[in-house]
């Protein structure tokens, strides 16, 4: 399969151009977006979180800012990547080509779309006379493809599922939510019962977004065994997912 994409790596390529040119196609602002949307959910995030339910967390801003980027990549590789076969019900009837490489466009342009948000923290770190620590930036792009691979994994997987499963669309809009509430973005790990934590740290997002806190937040190198933890849980998951996906596209032309 991996061999399979590589020899159409062009026609993948195409595919992550179209997809950041068209996400926001036909908008006024269109690419500015990118970094609008963003602020935009920050800013709602820090009124609710600052004056309304009033948080301790010391430049709350920027503690939430760092981990809801990473978040929201996540988040749209997940529900926006499950409907990338059905979405290209016409295509893959007409011509052959391998199916994997759709959700890997998808996640992989929404990869490159959370990079260039991060220019936007970059400028709110430096204009806030926050700071940035150049040894701990160092671990920043180690930590980005972790997250990257397990993106990829489950979005390779619900895409192959939708398929034949089309309510799982609706139900990953709920489960997307409920799971940011359970990852630390709007809290510390210090909030959460000390009996609740082991289950806590079952989720993968929790490591990412620690380490993603690390870096720009307390400006520290991260815990080695902390990304250690969350590269093998995106492994495993994306070689499951590549075995799944094989047995589950021989019937997608008949299930579209």
């Amino acid at each position: 399969m991996i061999k399979e994409v590589y020899e159409y790596r062009e026609m993948l390529f195409s595919l992550i151009k179209k997809e950041l040119r068209g996400r926001y196609k036909g908008s006024i602002l269109g690419f500015l977006w990118t970094f609008i949307n963003p602020l935009l959910q920050l800013v709602v995030y820090t009124i609710v979180f600052s004056y309304i339910l009033s948080s301790d967390i010391e430049q709350f801003y920027i503690f939430l800012f760092v981990g809801l980027i990473p978040w929201l990549f996540f988040s749209t590789s997940i529900t926006g990547g499950s409907t990338t076969i059905i979405y290209q019900e016409n295509l893959i009837k007409k011509i052959y080509f391998p199916r994997i490489i759709l959700p890997i466009a998808y996640v992989t342009s929404a990869f490159v779309n959370m990079i260039l948000t991060f220019l936007v923290i970059f400028a709110v770190l430096i204009i806030s006379n926050f700071g940035i620590n150049l040894q701990a930036l160092c671990y920043l792009p180690l930590i980005m493809i972790v997250e990257y691979l397990l993106a990829l994994g489950i979005g390779i997987l619900v895409s192959s599922i939708t398929v034949y499963f089309r309510d799982l669309e609706y139900i990953l809009g709920i489960l997307s939510m409920a799971w940011m509430y359970m990852t630390p973005i709007l809290y510390t790990v210090d909030m959460v019962p000390i009996e609740l934590r082991p289950l806590f740290y079952l989720n993968p997002m929790t490591s990412i977004i620690i380490s993603y806190r690390d870096i720009l937040y307390y400006k520290q190198v991260p815990e080695l065994m902390t990304i250690a933890q969350a590269a093998g849980v995106g492994i495993f998951i994306l070689i499951i997912s590549g075995f799944t996906f094989k047995g589950l596209q021989r019937r997608f032309v008949e299930a579209l």
